[in-house]
């Protein structure tokens, strides 16, 4: 846990504002430790360790707030901050909407959450995952050269002090291990893939061998993709790309585009944005969770919720600043860092999984794509228009046949959420989490 040395610190740090002129005031620091590996070709290429941290100092003045961050914990350097901070504050312009939390809307209690493991992990155990890892996508057939397997591990404590009363400190963790291989020649073609894994405990992470060999497979899967002619059929995306639909639909209800207007679904509150079938759930609180922790940055209880409820849209994601904007309750969504100010941000969220396997989902598929990899950021948040380059495998009479790349799919999410149907294989391995989906109606275009 986050030491109780870091609290004392801001608090000193807020009573320090306040007697410089601060109304409010509000400090966080964010210390970390972590250690990473690179290893390529049976070869060590890059081992890099970090330790440090940052104090972020924000200040209100009536409707007026500055922050301003420093590495340095000096006395000078705090007392420089502190002044620097006030001064600011005074200068820029005001911002009805910026605030602290009143203390009636603080957390009264905070969940014991499992997120941070103990044990420090060694950079020979980096380097021997590492290895393994890509010895096994490597040994796949088909596999001629290796962009590389990284591992990682990292801990980091975050303590937030605020002059309304609240105050928190906890720690996490977390490790990651991947590696990305080439199949095929230069005269044949060539194509590339890749597989990982990350988890809150370096126990959790799937094993080497998997990884590496599912990145050599997917990779080999590849080779000898084809153009198809342009038409409108179904598509099967797979879970890896169907998690950035879910994380689609959570920038599009985002309370900052949301009180900007800059959504497709701004009106879309308690409507039917999704089949009734669907459910996305938040769970902040979930055991060993990427995304989990006790309460939101700016100290508002956070809570397990439907998100999208049998299809219906049930919450914005709100800070204070966006909830004030849109004269609605907060919903505990807040996050920051030492160097900015609290914005609204989503913790684990996953699409609940349906009824039929993934090959049940498309076996009445005549003509089809299944979908491994998106290309690009052709998405439009104001209208919902989608386009993205694609590759996959063509789907015929229910099964995947050939590999396809230089392709675009295109279509409105407005339509692709309504048409959405998940199949029964959820996964929940990251902070986002989907299982495969099937979205009717959608263009191909190719040759």
């Amino acid at each position: 846990m986050a030491n109780d040395h870091l609290l004392n610190l801001l608090s000193d740090l807020i009573g320090d504002a306040r007697k410089a002129g601060a109304d409010e005031a509000d400090a966080i620091v964010a210390d970390g430790t972590s250690l990473s590996i690179t290893y390529r070709l049976g070869k060590l290429e890059q081992l890099e360790r970090s330790e440090g941290g940052d104090v972020g100092l924000r200040v209100l003045i009536g409707k007026r707030q500055a922050i301003v961050s420093s590495a340095d914990r000096s006395k000078e350097a705090l007392k420089e901050l502190v002044e620097r901070a006030v001064a600011m504050a005074r200068t820029v312009p005001e911002d009805e909407f910026c605030g602290l939390a009143t203390p009636d809307q603080l957390a009264k209690s905070l969940p014991k959450l499992d997120i941070c493991d103990d044990t420090e992990v060694s950079a020979e155990t980096l380097i021997e995952r590492a290895n393994a890892c890509e010895e096994a996508a490597r040994a796949v057939k088909g596999v001629t050269n290796s962009d590389g397997a990284s591992a990682a591990w990292g801990r980091s404590s975050v303590a937030i002090v605020a002059s309304n009363g609240f105050q928190r400190s906890y720690s996490s963790s977390g490790s990651s291990l991947s590696v990305s291989v080439l199949a095929g020649t230069a005269d044949e073609g060539m194509e590339t893939d890749y597989d990982y894994s990350s988890a809150v405990y370096f126990a959790d992470l799937r094993a080497p061998d998997d990884i590496g060999k599912s990145a050599g497979e997917r990779a080999v899967k590849k080779l000898g993709a084809r153009k198809v002619a342009s038409q409108k059929v179904p598509l099967i995306f797979d879970p890896r790309v169907a998690r950035g639909m879910v994380g689609t639909f959570l920038s599009a209800i985002n309370g900052a585009s949301v009180a900007r207007g800059t959504t497709f679904l701004k009106n879309a509150m308690n409507t039917q944005v999704f089949g009734k079938g669907i459910t996305i759930i938040e769970d902040p609180h979930r055991h060993r969770g990427l995304r989990s922790k006790p309460c939101d940055a700016e100290g508002l209880a956070n809570a397990k919720r439907n998100l999208i409820d049998a299809g219906m849209l049930t919450t914005w994601i709100l800070d204070l600043r966006s909830a004030r904007q849109l004269k609605l309750a907060p919903t505990g969504h807040a996050a920051r860092g030492p160097g900015g100010p609290p914005s609204p941000s989503s913790t684990n969220v996953h699409l609940v999984a349906g009824t039929d396997t993934p090959a049940a989902l498309m076996s009445d598929i005549k003509s089809g794509l299944y979908i491994t990899d998106l290309v690009g950021q052709g998405i439009n948040m104001v209208t919902g228009d989608y386009s993205r380059g694609a590759v996959g495998f063509w789907i015929e009479n229910g099964q995947l046949t050939y590999p396809v790349s230089e392709i675009t799919v295109a279509g409105n999410l407005k339509e692709m959420f309504a048409q959405l149907v998940p199949a029964n294989d959820l996964d929940m391995r990251f902070g986002i989490d989907s299982p495969t989906v099937r979205i009717d109606g959608m263009t191909v275009a190719g040759t």
